[in-house]
């Protein structure tokens, strides 16, 4: 069983820059694999970035490549979603999970573990 909290959402003006962090319980946090979602209101859930149990492999959704990027610690048991350039449509709750096995996947289905979301405003 993994438990997840992220944190960090806010408003933010277009432009700006804010980093989420998800903390997740347990003592083998390095073999699951870690993913954040999103889901703006009245439409699905979204991936937006995974990571892998060893940190070393990432894959973010295109729309967002190079401007957020995502990182973990693993001695920390936390991975973060670092959001430049934020633009409105970037706009919904975002959610982190935990995907058993360790390698990235963009597929929600595959992720057993959520955590509660935070929400993320970007005003423009």
């Amino acid at each position: 069983q993994v438990q997840l909290v992220e944190s960090g959402g806010r408003l933010v003006q277009a432009g700006g820059s804010l980093r989420l962090s998800c903390a997740a319980s347990g003592r083998t946090f390095s073999s699951y694999a870690m993913g954040w979602f999103r889901q703006a209101p009245g439409k699905e859930r979204e991936f937006v970035a995974t990571i892998s149990g060893s940190g070393l492999t990432t894959y973010v959704k295109e729309s967002v490549k190079g401007r957020f990027t995502i990182s973990r610690d693993n001695a920390k048991n936390t991975v973060f979603l670092q959001m430049n350039s934020l633009k409105p449509e970037d706009t919904a709750v975002y959610y982190c999970a935990a995907k058993p096995g360790g390698s990235i996947d963009d597929s929600r289905y595959k992720y057993d573990y959520w955590g509660q979301g935070t929400q993320v405003t970007v005003s423009s």
